[in-house]
C-alpha cells in the first residue's frame, strides 16, 4: 500500500500537475497582490499631505475677521494639544499605539469572530495607523480588499513616520462631527474654546465623538453623549491616564447646552466682494481647501462702527417715512419685513406692518492716496440681502455728479471767482441734438418759442430749475457749486460741452456709461458706489488717480506670496485745477448743501446729490487722507416724498456721525496748496478784488496769473 502510494506520488503525471497548480496559485497570488498594490498611493505623499484647510482672511491691523472653508479644519502641533486629549485617544481607540507596528493581530482575530458570530462586518479592529490611513488615501467602504490595503498602508506609514507624528496627523485628520475636522475644530464647533483650555471632561467627550459623531453629539443626544464621555473617562481611570479623583471631577462637569451661536460679524459684504475677486483667479478648490492667508485692506472696527450707525440712522428714517404715511410700527422693530406674528385663523389678514417702506443704504471708505478701502458697507444687512448697494449697485449720483462738470470748467478757464448764469434755460431737442433757446438772439419769450416746435413728433422741450425754484441771476462760480445751483450746472455744461465734462468723469475713473445730454450735468447717468468715490478722490489726490484696492497680499499655507498689491498712479489733472475744485468743495461743507459736516471741525471737501423725487440721496467728502461716500434709497427706486422728504444733507447727517469717530485719531491737516496759487481777496457777489474796507469779502485761490484785475 505505501509502496503504491509511494509510486503514484512519485509518478510524473502527479509532480506535474503540482507544479502546475502551485504555478498557478503563485500567478494567482501575484496577480491578487498586484491589484492590492495598483491600488495603494506612494506612502512618501503622507509627507506632503495637506489635508483640505482653512483659509483665513485678516484685516489692515492683521486681525482674524473670517475663514473660508469646506471641513472646519485647523492644523495645530501635537505639542499644542492637551495631554489629556492625547492620552483619551490612545486609550479608547488604540491602547497598543504605542507598541504595535501599525496593526493589531489581536485585534483583528476578534473583530473576525465578532463579524463571523454577527453575521456583519461591524468590527473594524483599526488602529490609529489605520484610521489614519483610510482617512488620508482609502475610502470608509467596509470591504476585504480595502482592509488588507488599509493594513499594508499602515505598515508603510509606521516605516516612514514616528508615532508622535502618526499621532499629530491622526488628531488633525479626524472627523468630528458638525463640519469639524480635528481636534481644534472640535474644541471651538462644541465649546467654544481654544484647545489649551480644555478640561479632562471635555476633552474625553470630544474623543467619544469618535466612532459615530452624530450619534454622541452632545446637543443631539446629550444622555448619549454624557455615557460615552464618562465610559472615556472610566478606560482613562482603568489604564493609568487619570486619577480617582480626576475621574470624579471630570465626570460632574456639565455637558454643552446649545451650540455656540455664530457670531453676527461685520464686514460680510466686503468678504464676499474678496470671494468674488479671488475665487475665479484661484479656483473654489484652492481658495476654500489650502489654507491661503489674505491680508485684505478693511478696518474691521471701523466696519462695525458703520454698520452700527448707519442700520440706526435708517431705521429711524423707516419709522419717519411709516409715520407719514399713517403706518403703526414698532420703534424696536429693526426687522427686514418688520412683521408680527399671528394666530393661524388670522394668517390670511394682511399685516399693515408688512408694506412700510424700507430704506437701503451703503457706505465706504478708502484711503485718498492707495486707494485701499477701509470700509464697505452693501446694505442693512448680509442675510437679508446679498445685494452689494456699494460695487453692484448702479444709481443715479445727482448733484454729487456736478464737480465733474466744475472741473470741466476750470479747464476752460473759469476761475471760482467767475460770474456764471443762474437763470432759466430752455433747452430743446431737434430731432439730432440738444439745443440751447437763446430769448435774445430769436426775440421770443420761452413760452411763445416752446409753442412753435409743439407740433413736432420730434420735438422735447426740457427746461430745468433749481431745487426750491429759485434763482439769483448770476453768481459765482464756487457760490453755485456751494448752494448746488442746477440752473447753474445746465448752463455751464451747454457752455463747455458734453464731451468735455464727459471726458473730466472718464478720466477721474468713471466708466459707466455716460447720456450725451445737458441733464447729464446733474446727475442723471447712473454709477456705482466705489467708482464714484474713487473718482471724486482724484481731486483730492491732486489730481493723481488710483483705484479702489482691497487686498494688500495673499499667501499660501507655507508663507508664500502669491500675489501682492502694487500700487499704480495716473496724473490726470493739474494739481492747480484740482486745488482749486477741492477748495470749493470745501465750501459745501462750510456754508453750503452739507454744512451740517461743518461740526467736525475738519477741512473736508464734500458734494450732496439728491436726484428726482428724492429716490436717491448722496454725501461724498473727503480730507487730504481719507474719502468716504454715502447712499440711501429704496431699492424698487420708488419714491416716498409724502412719508418723509429726505435729501443728500440727510446723507450728510449720518455720514457726519460715522466719520466722527472713524476721523477721531487723524489729524486735521488741510490739503496742500500746490505751486501756481496764488490768493486774493474778493467780493463774494460781485466776483471782482474786494476794496480793503468790505466786511464780507472773501479769500479765493486762483492759479497765478488769472486773479480778477479790478474792484
Amino acid at each position: 500500500m505505501v509502496r503504491k502510494l509511494k509510486k503514484i506520488v512519485t509518478s510524473k503525471p502527479f509532480i506535474f500537475s503540482a507544479l502546475a497548480g502551485l504555478f498557478v496559485f503563485i500567478i494567482l497570488c501575484a496577480v491578487f497582490m498586484r491589484y492590492i498594490f495598483s491600488g495603494l498611493p506612494p506612502v512618501y505623499e503622507m509627507e506632503e499631505y495637506t489635508p483640505s484647510l482653512t483659509t483665513k482672511v485678516f484685516d489692515r491691523n492683521n486681525t482674524l475677521i473670517h475663514e473660508f472653508s469646506i471641513e472646519k479644519r485647523s492644523m495645530v502641533p501635537l505639542e499644542d494639544i492637551p495631554v489629556d486629549l492625547q492620552n483619551a485617544v490612545v486609550a479608547m481607540e488604540d491602547r497598543d499605539f504605542f507598541k504595535h507596528a501599525g496593526f493589531s493581530i489581536r485585534g483583528i482575530i476578534r473583530a473576525l469572530l465578532y463579524d463571523l458570530i454577527s453575521g456583519r462586518a461591524k468590527q473594524g479592529a483599526s488602529t490609529l495607523t489605520q484610521q489614519l490611513s483610510r482617512g488620508v488615501f482609502l475610502t470608509q467602504e467596509k470591504k476585504l480588499i480595502r482592509k488588507i490595503r488599509e493594513i499594508i498602508l499602515a505598515i508603510q506609514i509606521e516605516h516612514q513616520f514616528s508615532k508622535p507624528e502618526i499621532l499629530q496627523l491622526y488628531l488633525n485628520e479626524i472627523y468630528l462631527g458638525s463640519g469639524a475636522y480635528g481636534v481644534k475644530s472640535a474644541a471651538k464647533k462644541y465649546f467654544d474654546k481654544e484647545l489649551s483650555e480644555l478640561t479632562t471632561g471635555e476633552a474625553a467627550l470630544i474623543v467619544g465623538l469618535i466612532p459615530a459623531p452624530g450619534r454622541y453629539n452632545p446637543f443631539a443626544n446629550p444622555d448619549l453623549a454624557r455615557q460615552r464621555r464618562n465610559l472615556v473617562l472610566d478606560v482613562m481611570h482603568q489604564q493609568n491616564y487619570i486619577s480617582k479623583d480626576e475621574l470624579e471631577k471630570a465626570k460632574a462637569e456639565p455637558l454643552p447646552e446649545k451650540q455656540p451661536a455664530p457670531e453676527d460679524k461685520p464686514g460680510q459684504y466686503f468678504i464676499e466682494h474678496i470671494r468674488r475677486v479671488l475665487e475665479p483667479k484661484y479656483g473654489m478648490d484652492v481658495l476654500w481647501k489650502a489654507g491661503l492667508n489674505i491680508y485684505t485692506t478693511i478696518d474691521i472696527e471701523q466696519q462695525a462702527l458703520a454698520e452700527k450707525v448707519m442700520n440706526q440712522k435708517l431705521q429711524e428714517y423707516d419709522e419717519q417715512v411709516a409715520k407719514g404715511l399713517g403706518i403703526e410700527i414698532d420703534p424696536n422693530d429693526s426687522e427686514a419685513e418688520a412683521q408680527t406674528e399671528t394666530d393661524e385663523e388670522d394668517s390670511a389678514d394682511k399685516d399693515p406692518k408688512a408694506d412700510y417702506p424700507r430704506l437701503q443704504g451703503a457706505f465706504m471708505v478708502r484711503d485718498v492716496k492707495t486707494g485701499a478701502v477701509r470700509v464697505m458697507v452693501g446694505g442693512r444687512g448680509f442675510d437679508e440681502s446679498k445685494f452689494n448697494r456699494a460695487t453692484q449697485a448702479k444709481r443715479q449720483p445727482g448733484s454729487s455728479f456736478k464737480p465733474y462738470v466744475w472741473m470741466a470748467a476750470l479747464q476752460k478757464g473759469y476761475t471760482p471767482a467767475t460770474l456764471v448764469k443762474d437763470l432759466p434755460t430752455m433747452f430743446y431737442y431737434d430731432g439730432r441734438n440738444w439745443r440751447t433757446f437763446d430769448e435774445n438772439s430769436d426775440l421770443y419769450s420761452l413760452d411763445l418759442a416752446k409753442q412753435n416746435f409743439i407740433a413736432s413728433k420730434e420735438f422735447n422741450v426740457w427746461v430745468p430749475q433749481n431745487y426750491g425754484g429759485r434763482n439769483e441771476g448770476w453768481i459765482t462760480l464756487r457760490k453755485a457749486l456751494e448752494k448746488s445751483k442746477n440752473l447753474v450746472a445746465v448752463n455751464l455744461i451747454d457752455a463747455v460741452g458734453v464731451p468735455s465734462v464727459v471726458r473730466v468723469a472718464r478720466k477721474a475713473g468713471i466708466t459707466a456709461a455716460l447720456p450725451r445730454v445737458p441733464a447729464l450735468a446733474l446727475g442723471v447717468s447712473v454709477v456705482q458706489m466705489d467708482e464714484h468715490l474713487a473718482a471724486l478722490s482724484t481731486f483730492a489726490n491732486g489730481g493723481i488717480h488710483t483705484d479702489n484696492y482691497y487686498i494688500e497680499r495673499v499667501e499660501d499655507a507655507n508663507g508664500r506670496i502669491l500675489e501682492q498689491h502694487i500700487p499704480i498712479e495716473s496724473a490726470e489733472f493739474s494739481p492747480q485745477n484740482s486745488y482749486l475744485l477741492i477748495n470749493m468743495m470745501k465750501g459745501v461743507t462750510q456754508r453750503g448743501s452739507g454744512a451740517y459736516v461743518a461740526r467736525l471741525g475738519r477741512n473736508i471737501a464734500g458734494k450732496t446729490g439728491t436726484t428726482q423725487s428724492h429716490r436717491d440721496m448722496w454725501f461724498v467728502g473727503m480730507t487730504p487722507r481719507t474719502a468716504a461716500a454715502a447712499w440711501m434709497g429704496y431699492d424698487d427706486d420708488a419714491s416716498h416724498e409724502k412719508g418723509a422728504r429726505f435729501t443728500g444733507s440727510t446723507t450728510a447727517r449720518w455720514w457726519t456721525e460715522i466719520m466722527q469717530e472713524i476721523l477721531k485719531d487723524e489729524p486735521n491737516d488741510d490739503f496742500t496748496v500746490p505751486e501756481g496759487i496764488s490768493f486774493a481777496y474778493v467780493n463774494p457777489i460781485t466776483g471782482k478784488l474786494a476794496m480793503p474796507t468790505e466786511r464780507n469779502k472773501f479769500l479765493e485761490a486762483f492759479i497765478t496769473g488769472t486773479e480778477p484785475q479790478s474792484f
